[in-house]
């Protein structure tokens, strides 16, 4: 309770929240550099899929993990070090002369963005109350989206002017001292414990997995993150300017905009939501009320044959960003239904959910396309969009499903 009266929460909070729109960043700036790794390595254009994806299968098989290690040894020494490694691994990238070194750079940086945004919320949930919680964890998602942003115009900005390996140095040095930065507030001017090791504390690990994954409402935010996650992620991230080049015959500049349409919903909506859902008092109502109308965007691609009309497709990619913004309230529901012990799992399980939907959901989406561009090329835009779809539904019905309770002040 000291924690979340003392003013200096706000220096922690804003020191975390600096550290993850940095490494967040680097989740997709490699993209902007594919063409010259190519040329730079002489890899192909099968070796640099992979090599992006590592990334995301690490993040992914790690958030329960990272969970559970949260939980039973406090958020502070992983977030540390999931920054310090990050930092390890942009330095790596930038000066690596072998595709060994790139892997293992991407390797690194998987394994340390993976520590960021589970402990990232433990570490909010000690020093906020219940209430400023909600709000702000709108405020910390849009951060995440504020990093892409910034690793699109910006960073290419960076790369033109001193090249990219100067540029992934400089973020590499940037995100090391970070570390530095919340190893001073988190541990040393607070005066807090580095790295937790409660013996009284210790659970078998099989135990307390079989607890977690036997209960329906772990379940339930798994599928709540999973419905909202892939469409935006998936399918905005990877064919949103395939999809506008092909079926409307858009530039590739004018195409790009979908995505920047997409992207200032999401920033708009993720405070807007997380603010609203505290001010009622209440996440269940306005997180159905979005996801309601993230089933009927994705919907109305389906009800337009895939084709919808020039004069409402920006409202709906904008639509879109807007409701991925509520995903948010699923981790204000961690902190709601789930003693802070097992905080950290529950948020891993929820962070898995979603991520695996942005995994699977482009796969699918480039299956049917492939399937149906023997016959019909538009109808594979068509069918493709079911996937989504059927996302974004079973995420509906979890929210349904989902526990209720006022958000109190404490």
């Amino acid at each position: 309770m000291k924690k979340q009266k003392s003013s200096f929460r706000w220096v922690v909070f804003f020191s975390v929240l600096f550290t993850y729109l940095i490494i967040s960043s680097q989740r997709t700036a490699p993209g902007l550099i594919t063409d010259q790794v190519m040329v730079d390595f002489g890899i192909s254009a099968a070796t640099i899929g992979i090599l992006t994806s590592f990334h995301f299968f690490v993040y992914t098989g790690l958030q329960i993990p990272m969970g559970l290690f949260a939980d039973r040894f406090g958020p502070n020494f992983f977030l540390i070090a999931g920054a310090l490694l990050t930092g390890i691994g942009t330095v790596l990238y930038s000066i690596g002369t072998h595709e060994t070194i790139l892997f293992l750079a991407r390797i690194l940086m998987g394994i340390g963005d993976a520590t960021i945004w589970v402990n990232m919320m433990l570490i909010m949930g000690q020093w906020f109350s219940a209430k400023e919680f909600t709000r702000l964890i709108g405020v910390a998602g849009m951060t995440g989206s504020l990093g892409f942003l910034l690793a699109t115009v910006p960073y290419s900005a960076l790369i033109n002017l001193v090249g990219w390996r100067s540029a992934f140095l400089y973020s590499g040095i940037v995100i090391l001292l970070c570390s530095v930065l919340l190893y001073i507030v988190l541990v040393k001017k607070p005066n807090q414990p580095f790295f937790i090791n409660n013996n009284n504390r210790y659970v078998n690990v099989l135990v307390i997995l079989k607890k977690i994954f036997t209960n329906r409402q772990a379940w339930v935010l798994f599928c709540c993150h999973f419905g909202i996650v892939g469409g935006y992620i998936g399918f905005i991230g990877s064919w949103a300017v395939p999809y506008g080049m092909e079926m409307y015959g858009m530039s590739r500049m004018d195409a790009s905009q979908l995505i920047m349409i997409s992207l200032v919903g999401a920033l708009i909506g993720a405070p807007i939501i997380s603010w609203f859902s505290s001010k009622i008092g209440t996440i269940k109502k306005p997180y159905l009320f979005f996801y309601a109308l993230h089933v009927l965007s994705w919907s109305l691609f389906l009800f337009f044959h895939g084709n919808p009309p020039n004069e409402i497709l920006e409202g709906l990619f904008f639509l879109i960003g807007i409701c991925f913004g509520s995903n948010s309230l699923t981790f204000a529901a961690v902190r709601q239904f789930f003693p802070k012990e097992e905080a950290g799992i529950i948020s891993g399980i929820a962070n898995t959910g979603g991520f695996l939907s942005a995994v699977l959901l482009p796969s699918i989406f480039g299956y049917i396309l492939e399937y149906c561009l023997v016959s019909n090329f538009s109808d594979g835009y068509y069918y493709g969009f079911i996937a989504p779809v059927v996302f974004a539904i079973v995420g509906f019905i979890a929210v349904c499903l989902l526990k209720e309770k006022r958000i109190d002040g404490e």
